[in-house]
């Protein structure tokens, strides 16, 4: 089960990757764009090379039409595409500096209910996003500039928000048969210290 939960986490990551490096691409190609408009309409450029400018403005360098609704989309996308493999890895934030003084007990049943609270609120994510989901495709409420339906990036965070809860609810799984058995079966690094 393992190996499953963290095969789905790590093709999640590797496709939040992909689309976060695209973003990233689409955004430098953007502001390039952006800036060489700003060159070809500037008084400087027109006096030296009044038809290179005109020609390059008319074949539409500028900025990409709609960037900033694309990287937002493809942002939470890709947010929630990290989500599960931060969960199965503990990956997440935490301050040790009181908990390394605790018993093992304790410290177990910490991670447990962490856990448990974790997967409570991916659940609930989750839900939100399919109640957000079907609200913009019921309303039909789509982008500014680009005029694509909202609701695709609902659907979207939806479906990687929907792995990441899956993940969360292993998880907790996991860390409640540890707590109640002593036996650890997913090593994160927090067992060594103790």
């Amino acid at each position: 089960m393992h190996k499953l939960m963290m095969g789905l986490a790590r093709t999640l990551a590797i496709i939040g990757g992909i689309v976060l490096s695209a973003l990233i691409l689409l955004t430098c190609v953007s502001i390039l764009g952006r800036l060489l408009n700003g060159v070809f309409h500037s008084d400087f450029m027109e006096s030296i090379a009044p038809g290179f400018s005109r020609w390059a403005i008319e074949m539409g360098v500028g900025p990409v039409n709609g960037d900033f609704e694309l990287v937002e989309a493809g942002v939470a996308f890709a947010i929630f595409c990290f989500l599960p493999l931060c969960q199965i890895t503990a990956g997440h934030a935490s301050v040790d500096i009181l908990t390394n003084s605790f018993p093992k007990g304790v410290n177990r049943f910490l991670r447990m209910v962490t856990e448990i609270v974790f997967a409570a609120v991916l659940i609930l994510i989750a839900w939100k996003l399919f109640d957000g989901m079907i609200s913009k495709r019921q309303y039909g409420e789509t982008t500014f500039l680009l005029q694509f339906p909202i609701w695709w990036a609902y659907a979207l965070s939806f479906v990687a928000s929907l792995a990441a809860a899956i993940v969360g609810l292993y998880m907790a799984g996991v860390r409640i048969y540890e707590f109640f058995t002593g036996r650890i079966l997913v090593w994160d690094g927090m067992e060594a210290g103790h």
